[in-house]
């Protein structure tokens, strides 16, 4: 198998020409380390790890109300992801994953030797989890069902309902179920901002974002400071899951890259006890940048959203246009815009663009979008 086929997307991502309004990448805005007061200070060229860098891993069981033994820690969240499905999945075995998916982790099923089957999250319904769906399609072979969450690429969250319910199917099935919840936090955090209209938060596949208990111990959470918290350059990711799972997937890490770049996870622990300070940022940010689409595509009726906008992350689809590729094309080599293809979430009709980067480019790329767009 040519690596260049396991992702796609991620191969034309950094390979693509450059663009001047960056709509396509989907990090939130990278911090400096102004953002980061102590950092320069915190930085050393070694540091402990005991299964991950104590202060690390005991700052991320904090952030999730868990003990330590549900933490393992990973070079970001596509390792976190890797990691957890060389824990449970083997050569021959069956993978379910959502469809439109994001294809580093199909790639990496099939990297593991895994068979990937999809099941599909309609546009019509929202990109809604149909847990009844998922399970008619389990079979004796199948391991683990992946889904992500807000989904990527619509943004598009699974509540609380759904996880009970993932949860209690997997109980059934003997299937384990993980979740890449890497743009949570930020959708959280806007929710929490827009007070008035009393909804509750979100809540983890693993561990808690409020005082509720564990929804239970087949799911697991997989995320990062990256999305949500603009510290791509720290690669920190981790995996919470039952103890058990856990303590497999740090085996895994064993014979990948063993332990984390010490002043990286230094830094990451530092994020922890800044992380206030970073949620506000990336809060202001996002909440600003929403306004902005939210105008933008009241503008353009032929831009479809499947939902209302809660994430950094938001993929319209295209009336009348069944394939974006030539959009896409055109939208960056006229006017310098660049965006994503539907056709690597397996969504062809669709483009997917960023929300959660700096305001500017946002506000000049959408204007560039307003004159290829018939309003």
């Amino acid at each position: 198998m040519l690596t260049s086929s396991l992702a796609p997307y991620l191969h034309w991502a950094k390979n693509r020409p450059p663009a001047a309004f960056d709509l396509a990448a989907s990090n939130l805005l990278a911090c400096t380390l102004d953002d980061l007061p102590g950092a320069r200070e915190a930085i050393e060229l070694t540091a402990p790890d005991r299964g991950g860098y104590p202060p690390l891993v005991e700052a991320i069981a904090t952030h999730y109300g868990v003990e330590t033994g549900r933490v393992a820690t990973a070079s970001g969240c596509s390792a976190a992801n890797f990691l957890a499905i060389g824990a449970l999945v083997g050569p021959g075995d069956t993978v379910l994953m959502e469809g439109p998916w994001y294809d580093q982790i199909t790639g990496a099923c099939r990297l593991l030797g895994a068979k990937v089957e999809t099941f599909e999250r309609p546009f019509e319904e929202g990109y809604r989890l149909d847990v009844g769906v998922i399970r008619a399609r389990v079979t004796p072979g199948t391991k683990l069902v992946i889904i992500t969450s807000p989904h990527n690429p619509s943004g598009v969250a699974a509540d609380r309902d759904t996880l009970v319910a993932l949860q209690a199917m997997a109980e059934e099935t003997g299937v384990y179920v993980l979740v890449d919840e890497v743009y949570l936090d930020v959708t959280n955090l806007l929710l929490a901002s827009r007070a008035s209209e009393n909804r509750a938060a979100l809540p983890r596949a693993a561990g808690r974002y409020t005082p509720a208990a564990l929804v239970g111990d087949r799911l697991l959470s997989a995320s990062s400071l990256t999305k949500s918290y603009g510290l791509s350059g720290l690669r920190c990711g981790w995996v919470v899951a039952a103890p058990r799972i856990a303590e497999r997937v740090r085996r895994v890490r064993d014979v990948i890259d063993n332990i984390g770049a010490a002043p990286a996870d230094r830094l990451a622990a530092l994020a922890f006890t800044r992380i206030e300070h970073l949620a506000a940022r990336a809060c202001s940010l996002v909440s600003t940048n929403l306004d902005l689409a939210r105008a933008f595509f009241g503008r353009h009726p032929g831009l479809e959203l499947a939902g209302p906008l809660e994430a950094t992350i938001a993929f319209p689809r295209l009336k009348g246009m069944p394939d974006t590729g030539p959009f896409v094309s055109r939208l960056l080599a006229e006017h310098g815009v660049a965006v994503v293809a539907g056709s690597f979430f397996g969504a062809p009709a669709h483009i997917r663009l960023s929300l959660g980067g700096a305001t500017e480019t946002l506000a000049a790329g959408l204007e560039r979008m307003d004159r290829m767009i018939p309003a």
